[in-house]
């Protein structure tokens, strides 16, 4: 497995009202803390040509949900950026590879979940899934490992462990099944 190091920079996200529409702007580190507010997020599980699905766990430095493992890749809208345009960047930003055939697949997926840290999770989180012919080189400040999975056993997984896995691939995966079930 390949992984380089970024330099993190400060990221913005966007605040959204209870219609997730913008409101606003934080800077993301003042924005995850036991008050969190509502704000902008995507989220993507990719494919492999073969049927695979790409699945990270999160950096052990994460401030939110460290080290558990997730869907191929999450993050937040910049200011002015739409949602595939920030999915296209943080393809790139966390794994290196680029994308096709993306698909949005749960529009209106919005959730709220705290952590054993009491950081909260606050998001209107649209969700995607596309394919990608790259081998995955990793972000460390962003994944501590990746694996290309069967889609079917990783659903099976988080539905029997669910605590290992972040709250809102379990939540997400749970609605996706059928959907990734045809990919």
């Amino acid at each position: 497995m390949k992984t380089v190091v970024h330099q993190p920079t400060r990221e913005l996200v966007v605040l959204a009202d209870d219609g997730g529409n913008p409101v606003g702007t934080a800077a993301k580190a003042s924005v995850h803390t036991g008050q969190t507010p509502l704000h902008l997020a995507v989220s993507c599980y990719v494919f492999d040509e073969d049927g695979r699905l790409l699945v990270t766990r999160r950096a052990l430095g994460k401030k939110a949900w460290p080290g558990v493992w997730t869907n191929s890749f999450c993050g937040h809208p910049l200011p002015e950026e739409t949602s595939v345009a920030a999915v296209h960047r943080r393809a790139f930003e966390e794994l290196g590879i680029s994308l096709q055939q993306l698909e949005l697949v749960l529009p209106d997926f919005r959730y709220r979940a705290t952590d054993a840290s009491g950081v909260v999770e606050n998001e209107v989180c649209p969700v995607y899934t596309a394919r990608t012919t790259n081998e995955p080189v990793a972000n460390t400040d962003e994944v501590a490992e990746w694996r290309w999975v069967d889609p079917v056993g990783f659903i099976r997984a988080t539905k029997q462990a669910p605590w290992a896995f972040s709250p809102w691939s379990v939540w997400q995966l749970a609605q996706l099944k059928e959907v990734i079930a045809s990919l």
